[in-house]
């Protein structure tokens, strides 16, 4: 089997998620808080109930696949085909009523992110990719992305979901790009880099992230002509500090400000 073969069974997932949260979206839902300490870490039963769903779809149709999920851990990390699961990417957002979140669902195989989608039911998106290509789906139709051309930070759009989320020398070293680039802007989580893979912004820095934030997003990101890396220049599918960029050029230079 090939990665192509499991593209409809991807659409099928993202439905059945999709339809597993939008009834808790924009009502008073109860929200616990994973992180003991001060800082809000949330989940709902909207993520629990969508990444409960996705998982039995998958071992219902591939029980020899492995499964590594946001909520419910993992289970067959080890095997070829390995599916990586975040129900709503975003939910501080999702609590705060606000439409930029999504669904991330990624396949690997062999440990490599070989196919990616984000879905916002809401507002009825779909950004999905194979590293060779990327494509939206939406209320205007199907177009493939592209990332646009953008060498210098003068003319660079920056995201990041927060300053706060960096420890403070992660967090002096972003502001040094800040500085330098056209516009920059919070907010987004997963948004951000289907954006910047659409050719609407040009550069995403961030930190702490897990395996289950970034997973779908490389192959989008990748098939859009963008790169992906950790701020070392490292393989981005293990999380940790992730650069995004839609063009290599300003790539290499955030690379060598944030490693200075």
């Amino acid at each position: 089997m090939t990665v192509i073969d499991f593209t409809a069974f991807i659409e099928r997932l993202a439905s059945a998620s999709g339809e597993a949260i939008m009834p808790f979206f924009r009502t008073s839902l109860g929200i616990d808080n994973k992180n003991t300490g001060r800082d809000l870490d949330p989940v709902t039963e909207a993520d629990r109930g969508a990444e409960a769903v996705m998982r039995r779809m998958i071992k219902e149709n591939f029980p020899q696949h492995g499964i590594i999920g946001e909520e419910f851990g993992s289970e067959r990390p080890d095997a070829e085909y390995v599916w990586v699961l975040d129900p709503i990417d975003g939910t501080k957002s999702f609590i705060s009523g606000m439409p930029v979140w999504g669904t991330l669902i990624a396949l690997m195989r062999h440990g490599v992110p070989a196919y990616g989608m984000m879905h916002q039911p809401y507002i009825g998106e779909r950004f999905s990719g194979d590293n060779g290509a990327a494509f939206y789906q939406g209320r205007t139709g199907r177009r493939k992305l592209g990332t646009r051309r953008c060498a210098s930070l003068a003319d660079a759009t920056l995201f990041t979901t927060s300053p706060r989320l960096m420890n403070e020398a992660d967090r002096a070293k972003f502001a040094k790009v800040e500085e330098e680039v056209r516009l920059s802007r919070y907010g987004g989580d997963c948004y951000a880099y289907c954006m910047l893979a659409a050719g609407h912004l040009d550069l995403v820095i961030e930190t702490e992230l897990k395996p289950h934030d970034v997973a779908a997003l490389i192959p989008i990101v990748h098939g859009a002509g963008g790169i992906m890396t950790t701020w070392e220049g490292g393989g981005p599918e293990r999380g940790g500090r992730i650069v995004a960029s839609g063009d290599k050029r300003l790539h290499d230079t955030v690379l060598k400000m944030l490693t200075a």
